[in-house]
């Protein structure tokens, strides 16, 4: 009589464990395909963020423009004042401010 192998799980044979060229093909464009995508949304937050430099950039110069009419509608650039002299609470002239840039509000 012949005697029968018996085999158990660990005699399975499975492709788990094998480097399938096909698979590895498949790894490499999967991962192409993943950077291309990230390129792409990458680029979409840069003309995003270059928009909005963009805005702020041309919301400088409009605020620019306007304080250059307002200061001359005030008729402080002719006098080489630019600002108007501050009163105090009492009434009495201050000094005037001698640049616009040192503008602060105090609230």
């Amino acid at each position: 009589m012949i005697k029968k192998i018996i085999r158990g799980l660990q005699d399975l044979r499975t492709i788990s464990g094998r480097d399938d060229k096909a698979a590895i093909v498949y790894k490499g464009f999967m991962k192409l395909s993943c950077l291309e995508m990230e390129k792409y949304r990458r680029n979409k937050e840069r003309k995003s963020a270059m928009q909005r430099v963009t805005n702020i950039d041309a919301r400088f110069s409009d605020i620019e423009r306007d304080k250059k009419a307002l200061l001359q509608s005030l008729g402080c650039l002719e006098a080489g004042v630019t600002a108007p002299a501050k009163r105090d609470g009492d009434g009495h002239k201050q000094t005037p401010v001698p640049d616009a840039k040192s503008f602060k509000i105090k609230y």
